[in-house]
């Protein structure tokens, strides 16, 4: 699925600075806040939901090559976390949502 056709389902708001590429296709989700599962278990094609929300989750998703995260239940994201998912090409969301219920919503549009 593109993650454009994602950002609207799931009513995600873009916090990145620069323009990202809604054209990726995204094929797995993972939910996890412990980024050590994160790193062994993540595929890279996937959009990853997350309640953290610090610089080490650019991190993580560059070394996994996870192109889109997720932050979840609106927690605030740092301009530095911001800026460098921006440098890395990583997408970046806020949603009000929990990680359970857009969980759900990636699986009813087929993400696996």
């Amino acid at each position: 699925m593109k993650l454009t056709e994602i950002i609207a389902k799931l009513g995600l708001k873009n916090i990145n600075k620069k323009p990202i590429d809604g054209d990726m296709d995204i094929r797995h989700g993972y939910c996890c806040d412990l980024l050590s599962n994160v790193l062994s278990s993540t595929p890279s094609d996937s959009i990853w939901m997350t309640i953290q929300s610090h610089l080490n989750i650019i991190g993580v998703a560059t070394m996994t090559d996870i192109p889109a995260v997720i932050i979840c239940e609106g927690f605030d994201v740092p301009d530095n976390v911001i800026d460098k998912a921006d440098e890395e090409n990583i997408a970046i969301f806020k949603s009000q949502e929990n990680a359970y219920q857009l969980s759900g919503k990636l699986y009813e549009c087929g993400i696996r």
